[in-house]
């Protein structure tokens, strides 16, 4: 491989992670700047039961498992899954919901009572 073509691939090689990493920090500054709502997971209990959020808007949800044991928030009118470790966090970005109610529960824990987020 001559010397100008390497030159070019590695200028390809660097534009694509330029481009990989500013998507991926506009992606993070896009979460950090929208409202955030929490949920705890504890072993088959959800804390809150209910949450508000605006309808059409972006919203970001933390969720917190504080328990022993693995928790699924799981919905299936958001269309949303996501495991979380015990004694662990993570997040789910929700791009707009019609307004409306939708139902989410620990999929882990099925006999644990469904919550609700309400979407005005």
């Amino acid at each position: 491989m001559n010397d100008r073509r390497r030159n070019m691939l590695r200028r390809a090689y660097l534009a694509l992670a330029v481009l990989a990493l500013t998507g991926a920090a506009s992606s993070r500054a896009f979460a950090e700047e929208m409202p955030t709502v929490s949920i705890e997971f504890k072993d088959g209990t959800i804390v809150p039961m209910r949450i508000e959020v605006t309808a059409g808007k972006p919203f970001k949800i933390e969720l917190h498992n504080t328990g022993t044991s693995a928790a699924e928030f799981e919905s299936v009118e958001m269309h949303r899954e996501k495991v979380i470790a015990p004694d662990s966090s993570t997040f789910v970005v929700i791009r707009r919901l019609d307004a409306g109610e939708y139902k989410f529960f620990d999929d882990f824990h099925p006999d644990a009572p469904q919550a609700l987020i309400v979407a005005k």
